[in-house]
């Protein structure tokens, strides 16, 4: 399945991407990819983007990930809503109220 994803260049602490397309199942890294659509630079805002070719890309079946995909609507390359990319939050699971009985019971004195 082909995927338009980024792929991070840059130095350590000075990120920045490159929007390509590629298989999924190859790492962005691995240089097995079609077609650079173009840049991203998180730090300043800066996006350097081939619409029309992005526009192809997804005609032909091509697969956004869920940053590109927000990025895209940003710019006004797609239309629809953003998609919450953050990992959802776990909750911590309560302590089995098992232990707190016998506690609770050691704490009345007997008269």
């Amino acid at each position: 399945m082909l995927a338009i994803r980024l792929k991070r260049t840059g130095r350590t602490n000075d990120p920045s991407f490159k929007i390509v397309v590629g298989e999924q199942k190859y790492s962005p890294k691995s240089g097995k990819h079609f077609e650079y659509l173009g840049s991203y630079n998180p730090k300043t805002k800066v996006s350097v983007i081939d619409a029309d070719a992005a526009k192809e890309w997804i005609k032909k079946g091509a697969q956004l990930s869920g940053t590109v995909h927000n990025l895209f609507v940003t710019k006004g390359i797609i239309s629809g809503k953003k998609i919450n990319v953050l990992p959802k939050k776990v909750l911590a699971k309560p302590e089995p109220e098992v232990a707190a009985a016998p506690a609770a019971a050691a704490e009345t004195p007997a008269s």
